[in-house]
């Protein structure tokens, strides 16, 4: 077999493989059976890019970050429906209809809760992808939208242009998924799948939108009648038929009230869908009717969108329970007589935070109004003040942690109420994790899959545990043995010899993430430096704020955060911070690096800058001493000119470099 077969019949296994896994949910061989095959594929493709071709699923997993979005102007625009919210506006619709087109027929669909993209497909190649933007210009979001393994990126076609029109969607699942990773990461949550998928769809680097487990359902040919269709209920069993995933239920009927049966049939059965719909949308199906009816300045005239009313009922507040989330914060939940809602019976709902409680007033034994936040979350809206019996108590949140009984803290800022414990069994698993990450001790082989055995076989109550483990103990989990276990604790040895930069981010700290830990670090070269400073002489560091220096003196000052310290010390892990500054030719100065460098990468060219006095910034002010420009660099570059700041090519920024520097950077890389 010649290399271009073999990499024509990875190519094949793997979308085959992929559309079992994405599209049918019914994958035939493991995740990492697929990752071993991608990762084979991968490697001959840069070998041999010349027989690497367009559908390749390695085209999925996102290039380099983009410096932003190009505009794109569609060709075809993509118009907004009118709302209609009655039945009674439904028969209007259709008597003007058929007061003009007595034969007309309607094909009617779900209306997805996502974001609408146009995928533009020239000689059967996905070429362009773009947002809708204001339906006449939009965003080019071609390499996010490459990384949705529903989008077919070859098409088998003699159309030469197609112009496909879809919904962009997260999965109730993935989006449960998401929020939680964020919650660990202690990011803002997204309030919903739609604002969820629009944010990683809008996401500069493609990587990012990868991991995400966006999908797709197409429920328009923008040009279908130019592709040689006269309905669009038939364009879009064409599109079906070329491996587009097209928007189901649907139906083609010629009877308004055969539509209306089908709205109330959507409406009882949308809690079974794996991903969220508003409404209904109902269109003239005969293109050629569709263009006599034309649009007005908003809108076709030959489609509606029924949109469903959000379902509120009433329920008794039983309880008001507090969880401790895997950051730490307080979350109220209330308890609630159970009540149908939104096809699912609801018994909880979120109360979000303090503040929530306090400006609606609720107190337990209220009757409350409830509803499905975007059909998914359960939330308490108002109390019925009226219906009150007598004088209910006041909610408090506690003063000490329900599970570890450590004190909490208040952030007014962020009506947040966190617990301080170190060792809090509620934030353990994140925690070991995060300190277990590439970026903090780097463990490598000690993901939360193993975190979590470890905690469930009574192996580990802390970090400082992880360096207490006996062979034996760890080759006897599930899916370890010797091997493993020596390669792990290999790794732990190893992380021993980590810069105190690395252990206090290790820590997770609240506020005090890489860099902040790079700069405490080497201010404060041994923890028992840092342990002496005050919060005054904290916050007298460069980039070091109040909250951080308020945050980091209260965790290493507290019961956990000591034994935690001490346990680690006595397994001999390291507390000094080598010195990295060779010089102070950039003291003062900031740079921003943008662009493709050649000679070195940007987080080396970070560290270049930093072991010389500067500070490296990521965005572009009158304050920037500097802009270090590579190849094919984009909007930084052109804010820098546009404000006057000096920008650097790559010789020139090195020309400044002492003769030494380049290759002292390329041994401690």
């Amino acid at each position: 077999m010649t290399v271009k077969e073999q990499m024509d019949q990875l190519t094949d296994e793997l979308i085959v493989h992929a559309r079992k896994y994405y599209e049918e949910d019914a994958p035939e061989i493991s995740d990492f059976e697929y990752d071993a095959l991608s990762r084979q594929l991968r490697q001959l493709e840069q070998e041999y890019p010349q027989w690497a071709r367009a559908d390749s699923p390695t085209q999925r997993i996102g290039g380099e970050p983009l410096e932003g979005f190009d505009e794109v102007r569609h060709d075809y625009p993509m118009e907004s429906l009118q709302d209609v919210f009655s039945y009674e506006e439904l028969w209007e619709f259709d008597r003007k209809i058929k007061e003009q087109f007595p034969q007309a027929l309607y094909s009617v669909e779900v209306k997805i809760d996502g974001l609408s993209v146009a995928l533009d497909y020239r000689d059967g190649l996905f070429y362009q992808g773009a947002t809708r933007g204001n339906g006449v210009v939009g965003e080019d979001i071609t390499q996010n939208l490459r990384t949705i393994h529903s989008i077919p990126l070859k098409i088998d076609t003699s159309i030469p242009r197609l112009v496909v029109r879809g919904e962009v969607y997260m999965p109730f699942e993935a989006f449960q998924r998401l929020n939680a990773l964020r919650e660990e990461e202690e990011q803002p949550l997204f309030a919903n799948p739609r604002n969820a998928a629009a944010g990683s769809l809008r996401q500069l680097d493609p990587a990012v939108a990868a991991k995400r487990g966006l999908r797709i359902l197409c429920f328009n040919l923008q040009n279908a009648q130019e592709a040689g269709f006269g309905s669009h209920y038939d364009s879009l069993e064409s599109l079906s038929a070329l491996g587009f995933p097209v928007v189901e239920p649907r139906l083609r009927t010629s009877s308004m009230d055969e539509v209306i049966r089908f709205i109330e049939k959507a409406g009882e059965e949308r809690d079974k869908l794996s991903f969220g719909i508003d409404g209904i949308v109902i269109k003239v199906d005969q293109l050629a009717y569709r263009e006599e009816l034309g649009s007005t300045a908003k809108a076709p005239r030959w489609a509606v969108a029924y949109k469903y009313p959000p379902e509120v009922k009433e329920t008794r507040l039983l309880d008001i329970t507090i969880q401790v989330g895997r950051t730490g914060v307080l979350t109220p939940n209330a308890v609630l007589e159970p009540v149908r809602l939104a096809g699912t019976t609801v018994s909880r709902a979120t109360l979000h935070n303090r503040d929530f409680i306090k400006s609606k007033d609720i107190r337990i034994g209220d009757i409350v109004r409830v509803r499905k936040a975007g059909e998914i979350i359960p939330e308490v809206l108002e109390v019925v003040r009226e219906k009150r019996e007598g004088e209910l108590p006041e909610f408090h949140m506690p003063e000490t942690c329900p599970v570890c009984g450590a004190p909490v803290l208040e952030d007014p800022e962020e009506a947040a109420v966190r617990c301080t414990g170190a060792e809090c069994p509620a934030q353990l698993a994140r925690n070991i994790t995060h300190f277990a990450s590439r970026d903090a001790m780097d463990i490598e082989g000690l993901g939360p899959a193993i975190v979590h055995s470890l905690l469930r076989n009574g192996l580990i109550r802390s970090q400082a545990d992880l360096y207490f483990l006996k062979k034996e103990d760890v080759a006897a989990l599930e899916g370890m043995g010797d091997k493993s276990a020596e390669n792990l604790l290999s790794q732990l040895e190893k992380s021993k010899e980590n810069p105190l930069e690395r252990v206090l981010y290790a820590f997770g700290i609240r506020h005090v993430g890489q860099k902040t830990a790079q700069v405490l670090a080497r201010h404060f070269p041994t923890i028992e430096k840092l342990e002496e400073a005050s919060a005054e002489e904290l916050t007298a560091v460069r980039d070091i704020g109040g909250k951080t220096a308020i945050s980091l003196h209260q965790w290493l000052h507290s019961q956990q955060g000591q034994h935690l310290i001490h346990r680690l010390k006595e397994a001999g892990v390291n507390f000094t911070q080598p010195q990295t500054q060779v010089g102070d030719l950039f003291q003062g100065k900031t740079f921003v690096l943008t662009g493709t460098l050649r000679h070195f990468s940007r987080s080396q060219g970070q560290k270049l800058i930093e072991s010389l006095g500067g500070k490296a910034s990521s965005s572009v002010s009158k304050k920037t001493s500097y802009v270090l420009a590579g190849e094919e660099a984009g909007s930084k570059l052109e804010k820098a000119l546009s404000l006057g700041v000096p920008v650097l090519s790559e010789e020139e920024f090195i020309q400044m470099l002492p003769p030494d520097i380049l290759a002292k950077q390329g041994e401690n890389k």
